[in-house]
Formats: C-alpha cells, sequence, structure tokens
C-alpha cells in the first residue's frame, strides 16, 4: 500500500472531529440567520435597500467604478486603437498597388489574436474585443484586395507577354515583305 493511502487513512479522524461539525454547524447558523432559509435570494430590507442605491447610480457612477471603466487602460486602450481601424478604412479609397502587404497581414493577425485574447483575460474587455475584430476584419479585406491586384497583374502580364509577341511575329513579316 502506498505511503500516501496510509497518511490519508490515519489523518482521517482528524478532519472528522466534533470540532470542524461544531464549527459548520456555526457557519450554517450565521449564514442562514439573515436568509430565511434562503441561500443565495434575500428579501431583507437591507439587501432591497442596496439594490435600489445600486440601480439608482448614474451611468458614470458606474463606468468609473468597473474595473474596464473609464479611469483604467482596459477603457483607453480600445478608443485609441480605433484610429488604426479608422486608417484601415480610409485606405479602402488607396489604390491597391500602394498598399502593403506586410502592414496589413500584421493588423489582420494582430486583430484576431488580440480578439481571442481579449476573452481569456481578466476582466474580459469586450470594447478591445470589439475594436480587434474590426481590425482583423479591415486586414482581411487589405490583404484580399492586394492579393487580387497581384494576381490580375500576373494575368495582365501573360495576356500583354502574348500580345508583344504576335506583334514581333508581325513586325518580322512585314520586314521579310518589304526586303
Amino acid at each position: 500500500m502506498p505511503a500516501t493511502t496510509t497518511l490519508f487513512r490515519a489523518a482521517r479522524p482528524v478532519f472528522q472531529s466534533g470540532s470542524a461539525n461544531a464549527s459548520r454547524a456555526t457557519f450554517r447558523a450565521a449564514t442562514m440567520r439573515n436568509t430565511a432559509g434562503r441561500r443565495f435570494q434575500s428579501t431583507s430590507s437591507s439587501a432591497a435597500g442596496e439594490g435600489t442605491a445600486q440601480q439608482q447610480q448614474s451611468w458614470f457612477q458606474r463606468m468609473w467604478a468597473s474595473p474596464v471603466g473609464l479611469k483604467t487602460v482596459h477603457f483607453w486602450a480600445p478608443v485609441m486603437k480605433w484610429a488604426l481601424v479608422l486608417a484601415g478604412v480610409s485606405d479602402f479609397a488607396r489604390p491597391a498597388e500602394k498598399l502593403s502587404l506586410t502592414q496589413n497581414g500584421a493588423l489582420t493577425a494582430t486583430g484576431i489574436i488580440w480578439t481571442r485574447w481579449c476573452f481569456v483575460i481578466t476582466p474580459q474587455n469586450y470594447l478591445l474585443a470589439a475594436v480587434n475584430f474590426f481590425l482583423g476584419m479591415v486586414g482581411i479585406t487589405q490583404c484580399t484586395r492586394i492579393l487580387m491586384w497581384r494576381m490580375n497583374q500576373k494575368d495582365n502580364e501573360t495576356a500583354l507577354d502574348k500580345v508583344e509577341g504576335k506583334a514581333a511575329e508581325v513586325v518580322d513579316k512585314a520586314k521579310k515583305a518589304v526586303n
């Protein structure tokens, strides 16, 4: 028999002693005293007063006291990050040949990675998740535009090469006809 099993068997009476049961009974009595038999819902007047006081707080007071409120970086970082989204949206008007695939790829990766991360961290920051989601969408749109333009350029180059080849043949035939 492993030593840990023996240790736990030997310690079992300590955990089941009368003092532990007495402390549990005291805790239960104190907990149930104010709840009238309900554990998770209170109908006492003091709890109702707290609820109405919380409801009477203004939006500004709730945002100021929030863990992602106005006085934290969890609020101001996403607000400032909207400038990146707006810059990406303004690039929709630029021609695709003037856009950087590397830059827009970085924006896309940043948006996708940080959108996921916003739901993993504590406190969960939905404002930051929203801005990163839109940053990823703008990046995906721009990368798609750039790649479509590059593919179109390859098609145009092959067509141009064909036309130039045909033109060279016509010129050669004309020179032979003149000579």
